[in-house]
């Protein structure tokens, strides 16, 4: 398989996990505050890598501190990477109790557009054809997550700042992987200083017990293994071969998916607002990944 074809996958399966843990996100603060859920699913996410990097690691004549050794850039990169994801999820757990879900989704997907903006800024180039794709998938998110008259709120202003983090994140992970950092262990460095972030908000702010922590166990170890262990860590390993703007693209799937699984799970029917939204988003996120030449050739045979 053709590695930017591997990067896409890689992100599209994070897409999909995501896109299932929105409802356990949600339930997980029946028991249990903001910062504690974070911080709980941060550190399952830490220890959930710890056999992945010992499999991944030629253990051959070296002892287990020498196998989980990290190089200086990534060490650097999981800091700065895990305190910007902390921020992300901080905002994006506080919001959700101040708006609606649907709102929240439309809201956050807005990281579509700050990368490329805040990207531009950094060097990295847009074509048209994805400026396009980001706009038409925008669209596409607001038939499927508004359905009521759009105003601003506090919380909805927490997601806005969720969504510049994500984009934040999204760049200084491809920042620190063109200078060579192992996506794996940069990964596993980021749940430790996600953690760090989202358990000194939890000591300042909340008094967690092990009683409603372990009522939210399952919500906490879907998000915690499967939402940071396996998505984030895919995230990262994914945008090793993939443009970031394309990536947000894929990664923006997480909504619909969501859609799709309480559709599928949950039996909520799809309204034609929302059908139409998932049509829009997949159809940005496909012609963004279209070859240049394929479609310069449709366009020609669709000339009379």
């Amino acid at each position: 398989m053709h590695t930017s074809m591997r990067g896409n996958v890689a992100l599209l399966i994070a897409a999909v996990i995501w896109g299932g843990g929105f409802v356990a996100q949600s339930a997980g603060m029946d028991y249990i505050g903001p910062f504690t859920f974070s911080a709980a699913r941060d550190a399952i996410g830490f220890f959930v890598l710890i056999p992945v990097l010992l499999l991944l690691t030629d253990g051959r004549g070296k002892a287990l501190p020498a196998r989980l050794s990290v190089t200086r850039i990534t060490l650097v990169g999981g800091i700065v990477n895990g305190l910007v994801l902390g921020v992300a999820d901080t905002f994006q757990q506080v919001g959700l109790m101040m708006t609606t879900a649907g709102k929240a989704g439309f809201i956050t997907a807005l990281y579509m557009v700050f990368t490329p903006l805040l990207g531009y800024f950094v060097g990295h180039r847009l074509t048209k054809r994805i400026a396009f794709c980001v706009l038409l998938a925008i669209l596409g998110f607001y038939f499927l997550c508004i359905a009521e008259q759009f105003t601003l709120t506090f919380g909805d202003l927490l997601e806005l700042g969720c969504a510049v983090f994500f984009a934040v994140h999204i760049l200084t992970i491809d920042h620190y992987l063109l200078r060579q950092a192992d996506s794996v262990k940069m990964a596993w460095v980021q749940f430790a200083a996600a953690f760090f972030f989202s358990g000194t908000l939890t000591m300042l702010f909340e008094q967690p017990d092990t009683a409603t922590i372990w009522e939210a166990r399952i919500p906490i170890l879907y998000c915690g293994v499967l939402s940071s262990g396996v998505a984030y860590t895919l995230q990262i390993v994914g945008q090793k071969y993939t443009d970031p703007t394309i990536g947000t693209l894929i990664m923006s799937l997480e909504s619909v998916f969501a859609v799709l699984f309480g559709w599928l799970v949950l039996g909520e029917l799809m309204t034609g607002r929302e059908t139409l939204g998932c049509v829009l988003v997949f159809a940005a996120v496909l012609l963004a990944q279209l070859p240049l030449s394929f479609l310069t050739n449709c366009i020609k045979k669709a000339r009379p």
